[in-house]
Order: structure tokens, then C-alpha cells, then sequence
């Protein structure tokens, strides 16, 4: 929607999606392996050593059944707008619960670089609406996201690859996330966007 308003309808409204890239397999791989390590560390009540200094006081949350949900790509958190009929859901990849009991959304980003200064940029509006759905689930949040970058550094002369990682702590709109969703129910629910793509030029 952000890119182009006419894709967006086009996709929701008559189900015509652009085509779709080769996704690499790698990002799903370490999506896997990293959910599967930091539930260990749930598990036992720690936090895994990644985030352990920065996050002090945090906890994993622990509901392991409630988090399968949310982060099932097919379930997620989800926000029903009644008026519209209208469906939101994002999958997370972790929560941290503050010392105020409030929820703080983790997620794992796989890079083949270092973080430059504004990487974590590019991730606000995803993290807004991942905020913006708890809330509407009722859950309270902080005003900020962590997101937990990890790149490859180095290969041992054994063959394994070494990864880094990098904690950013980023500050979270609801309201900007509230809006796009608005903007994105108005645009469904109203006429065909003139202004037309590359993607969407001959359709």
C-alpha cells in the first residue's frame, strides 16, 4: 500500500497480486533455529546472552501456546474491523514483557551486512502495526520495539559460519500504526486508485 495504493486494491479487492520474487530460504532457516534458542532460554527463565545487558528487568514472555499463535504466519495477531469486516494480522517473532508488565515486541532481522545507522528505519511501520494489534488486543505496550539484527562475521577454519548481532531499541507510534490501517480500510472500501505503477500499469 505504501508503495503503490492501486497494487494494494488491485491485490485485496480483485485479487490480483503482483508477481512475487523468489523468497531465499536462509531467513526462514534462521527464523526457525533463533525462536527454538530463545525458547530454551524461556524456558529456564533467562534471557538468551544477545540481549541479556540491554534488556536487564525484561522477561521472556511465557506463554508458549499464545505465542504459537501469534506467531503462526497464518493466525497471527489479529484485529477485526466490525464496521468493515475488514482483517489485520501480522506473525511476531518474540515478546519481552517490561518491568512494568507492559509488552515489548522483539524481532530477528537476517542481513548479509552490518546495521548501518538507519536500517532500523525501513521496520517502523511494521513495527506500529504490531503494536497497534496488541493494543487492540488489549495487551498494554512500551513506547518502543527491539529489533535483534544478526550478519555474518567470519568462518571458522571447521566450516561454521559465525554470526553477529546487533540489539537496536526504536521508538513505536500506535497511532501512526492506527492510521495506516485506516488509510488501508478507506482505500479498500472506496473506488479504484487512478495513479497506476510499473507493477500495475497494464492491468
Amino acid at each position: 500500500m505504501l508503495e503503490c495504493k492501486r497494487c494494494f486494491w488491485l491485490q485485496i479487492v480483485k485479487g490480483i497480486k503482483r508477481p512475487s520474487a523468489v523468497f531465499p530460504s536462509l531467513p526462514s532457516g534462521m527464523d526457525k533455529v533463533l525462536k527454538e534458542h530463545f525458547d530454551r532460554f524461556m524456558e529456564k527463565g533467562e534471557l538468551p546472552p544477545e540481549i541479556r545487558e540491554t534488556c536487564k528487568g525484561c522477561k521472556l514472555f511465557n506463554d508458549k501456546p499464545l505465542l504459537e499463535i501469534w506467531r503462526n504466519n497464518r493466525k497471527g495477531i489479529e484485529f477485526l474491523d466490525k464496521n468493515t469486516g475488514v482483517l489485520l494480522h501480522g506473525a511476531i517473532d518474540n515478546i519481552l514483557i517490561s518491568k512494568n508488565g507492559k509488552l515489548i515486541v522483539l524481532d530477528y532481522k537476517t542481513r548479509g551486512f552490518p546495521v548501518k545507522e538507519d536500517t532500523h528505519e525501513y521496520y517502523q511501520t511494521q513495527m506500529n502495526l504490531y503494536n497497534f494489534l496488541l493494543n487492540k488486543n488489549g495487551y498494554e505496550t512500551e513506547d518502543y520495539t527491539y529489533l535483534l539484527f544478526y550478519y555474518p562475521k567470519e568462518v571458522l577454519e571447521t566450516g561454521e559460519v559465525i554470526f553477529d548481532t546487533e540489539l537496536v531499541k526504536m521508538k513505536i507510534n500506535v497511532k501512526e500504526g492506527e492510521k495506516v490501517f485506516n488509510d488501508a480500510v478507506a482505500l479498500i472500501e472506496g473506488e479504484e486508485p487512478k495513479e497506476k505503477c510499473e507493477w500495475c500499469e497494464g492491468k
